[in-house]
């Protein structure tokens, strides 16, 4: 019998060869946007590795948008030529191209991670940050600029035309980046927006640029091709401030509203989700945390797999799970108990780019390796 992890799956019209995608995970490589020899190698080898998909990392929809300097970008027609061959590779080694749509909001114009350098201004090639709100990510941080709804539906409009310009570069999935305290979770938590519009206030109004984003890119999206979404499920942040009480924030209730907690949480995201859903999107991406600092999260083996599960329970759509999963028995558990409907290694996958074949060598799984490869397969 085949192990659930390598069984095949299909969204739309795109079959996935197992359930093992790449997270996508920024490396601050790009110059100008645009993919290099380093993209080529990095994406390359996870692709001839054995997984099914590759997210590529936070692509940004506007310049203003990246996180770094050292950002991808889909914010112009020239970036389209530039990550054809990257796509065409993937797609060759049988493996789905998937692109990951990020605004980062309030946490933009930042230096690459190893220069510890933190934001960046206008002398060392920054720029001005936005937010839903006035809102700082921390205390060393400088306070964005409130976008006004004119400039919500001109952000809206960049993700629909990024959408169109993967199209033409040759990807099949597209993520939308709505976690980590990047621009759309900005939005969707009471933390960090403060609104008094229709984009702030009520878990509707908190949910409506997300939900913008989702159908205006669905729209330029072909039928055929599977949209998912990357979503923090919750802010680990309880009622009274930063913190992390011994149950699950939002587990134990699943009814749309948060309780017991300060910022977003499981009820509010499978309310989210549902919407979702019901826009077109195919796949949940469920992670947690990164909205702000100083909160305690138990980190273990596996700690976001029940927040995945919930979704996937309370939505009835499929997901993702992310965090610590580092072997082929745990992530065969967590398919073929229904928990999650594909693993997203990050970290993992950095270590070891064919993370996938030796899964399938433990768990009895003989699946095809490269031609080019085949010498080192016994």
């Amino acid at each position: 019998m085949k192990n659930s992890l390598f069984t095949p799956m299909t969204l739309r019209g795109v079959t996935f060869k197992n359930r093992i995608f790449l997270s996508p995970m920024d490396i601050y490589s790009a110059e100008d946007g645009k993919p290099n020899n380093w993209h080529l190698a990095h994406y390359g080898a996870r692709a001839t590795g054995g997984a099914s998909c590759i997210i590529q990392e936070a692509t940004a929809v506007l310049p203003e948008g990246r996180i770094t300097l050292g950002d991808l970008g889909m914010w112009d027609d020239a970036h389209i030529a530039a990550f054809r061959p990257l796509v065409q590779f993937i797609k060759e080694q049988g493996c789905v191209p998937g692109v990951q749509l990020a605004h980062a909001g309030r946490k933009a114009s930042t230096s690459v991670p190893w220069k510890g350098e933190g934001y960046i201004g206008a002398d060392k090639g920054g720029w001005n940050i936005v937010g839903p709100s006035a809102v700082p990510f921390d205390d060393k941080s400088p306070t964005p600029r409130e976008l006004s709804e004119k400039d919500i539906q001109g952000v809206v409009a960049a993700f629909a035309k990024a959408a169109e310009r993967c199209l033409a570069a040759g990807y099949e999935v597209i993520e939308l980046h709505a976690a980590h305290g990047y621009l759309m979770h900005e939005f969707l938590s009471p933390l960090s927006n403060k609104r008094a519009d229709k984009y702030g206030g009520s878990l509707e109004n908190r949910m409506r640029f997300v939900c913008e984003v989702a159908a205006a890119v669905r729209k330029a999206w072909p039928e055929k091709f599977p949209l998912f979404a990357r979503i923090s499920a919750t802010d680990w942040v309880e009622k009274g401030g930063p913190g992390f009480a011994k149950a699950t924030p939002g587990l134990g209730n699943l009814s749309g509203e948060a309780s017991g907690v300060a910022g977003w949480d499981v009820s509010q995201s499978v309310a989210l989700c549902a919407k979702l859903k019901e826009i077109g999107v195919d796949l949940i991406d469920v992670s947690t945390g990164g909205l702000i600092t100083g909160v305690k999260i138990p980190s273990g083996p596996g700690y976001q797999v029940p927040f995945a599960e919930a979704v996937k329970q309370g939505v009835q759509i499929p997901v993702g799970t992310v965090g610590k999963i580092t072997n082929a028995e745990q992530a065969e558990q967590i398919i073929s108990n229904h928990q999650a409907d594909a693993v997203i290694l990050g970290r993992e996958m950095l270590r070891d780019p064919y993370w996938p074949l030796h899964a399938a060598k433990v768990l009895g799984e003989d699946i095809a390796w490269p031609k080019q490869y085949e010498r080192g397969k016994g």
